[in-house]
């Protein structure tokens, strides 16, 4: 996900968002540990989103 795309969200729908891949990424790390992973580099991908969005939101907050 691009920041540019995060931007153009509203903050309720970042925090979705948010949540949504922080779920997901409970689900990879369950999934890695038992050996069922396809490909280990999602976590990362999926942890940088999660700073991304993380880091709009304040940046929001902060205009606000």
């Amino acid at each position: 996900m691009k920041a540019s795309e995060i931007k153009n969200m509203s903050i309720d729908e970042i925090k979705a968002k948010d949540t949504e891949l922080a779920r997901e990424l409970f689900n990879l790390r369950m999934r890695h540990v038992t050996s069922q992973i396809e490909n280990p580099m999602k976590i990362r991908m999926v942890r940088k989103d999660i700073a991304r969005l993380k880091t709009i939101i304040a940046e929001k907050e902060r205009g606000a």
